[in-house]
């Protein structure tokens, strides 16, 4: 039988399946809507596919390494209960693993995890565990020598937790040395939350806003020409040195900047230290909650 383009429409309408999903349903049981839906129904994605258009904002952040190489991963779900269970840690850890082999997370959800992909591992889950979940982001960072130095806050189990922060360092040094000193550096990342590496990795219209800002709080203050020009100059640096991680003072030794750290560290160990990179993921940071009050809530589920 010919599947036509309002039968999926039509089945998706009733199942809130994805639309190649909603095909293959189709295609399965030669056109029958009804055996289509009860299909969906027995591989989980119709229940998957109605969880979907609820919030996902608690979950892990997942970090792994491996010498020169490390990988930060986000997974949502809808409570922070589901990330205290086994299932959806193991899944997690996994799925982080995979991805130090990916370059972007698009290509980590049609990544193979035990025979599937990532994506359909996911979906599986949701109709295990029943609640919404989404593979959000995912970072590598590499270094060709040296080493990438994973650090999780509010850690739950080894690995993965509120807060994971990748730091990449490029050196000839011990691997001890760059283990310690990259720790501390993904601790400071982690307490401050820097937007960027150095000065030449920020973006330069984030820099001219804040110039123009600058610029029009000088002139309504009266000032010359030339003495808003240095104001501006003075605050422009500033603010490079409270966003930009190698400028910024480092929390463990705030007398000291965090590059001049790790010159230090480099002399120490008889070999410089390039501070190359570093990535920070904070669970459900940017993603919008709807809050509802509890009447409205008992309500929602009464009314099904």
């Amino acid at each position: 039988m010919s599947i036509t383009a309002a039968m999926v429409k039509e089945l998706r309408e009733k199942s809130g399946a994805g639309m190649m999903d909603a095909k293959k349903a189709l295609v399965e049981n030669n056109g029958d809507m009804e055996a289509a839906i009860d299909w969906l129904r027995t591989k989980g994605l119709a229940k998957a596919a109605k969880k979907s258009g609820r919030t996902a904002a608690e979950g892990l952040v997942s970090v792994v390494t491996s010498g020169t190489k490390g990988a930060v991963v986000e997974v949502n779900a809808e409570t922070d209960f589901v990330s205290r269970n086994a299932e959806f840690q193991a899944a997690v850890k996994k799925i982080t693993s995979v991805a130090l082999e990916t370059s972007s997370v698009e290509e980590l959800a049609e990544a193979t995890v035990d025979g599937k992909s990532v994506k359909e591992t996911l979906t599986d889950l949701i109709a295990t565990i029943g609640e919404n979940m989404a593979l959000r982001r995912s970072e590598v960072l590499e270094v060709s020598q040296g080493a990438v130095v994973a650090y999780v806050h509010s850690a739950l189990t080894d690995g993965m937790g509120g807060i994971g922060v990748l730091v990449a360092l490029e050196s000839s040094a011990d691997d001890a040395v760059l283990q310690d000193l990259g720790k501390k550096i993904a601790m400071h990342v982690a307490a401050t939350n820097p937007a960027a590496l150095d000065r030449d990795s920020v973006d330069p219209e984030l820099i001219e806003r804040e110039r123009n800002v600058l610029i029009e709080q000088a002139k309504e203050s009266g000032k010359p020409q030339e003495i808003a020009e240095k104001m501006v100059a003075g605050r422009i640096n500033k603010y490079y040195s409270e966003i930009c991680l190698t400028e910024q003072a480092f929390v463990m030794d705030p007398d000291n900047k965090v590059a001049d750290v790790v010159a230090a560290a480099g002399k120490d160990a008889g070999a410089e230290i390039a501070l190359k990179g570093f990535v920070r993921f904070q669970l459900g940071e940017g993603i919008e909650v709807e809050e509802e009050d509890f009447a409205a809530e008992v309500a929602k589920v009464v009314n099904g």
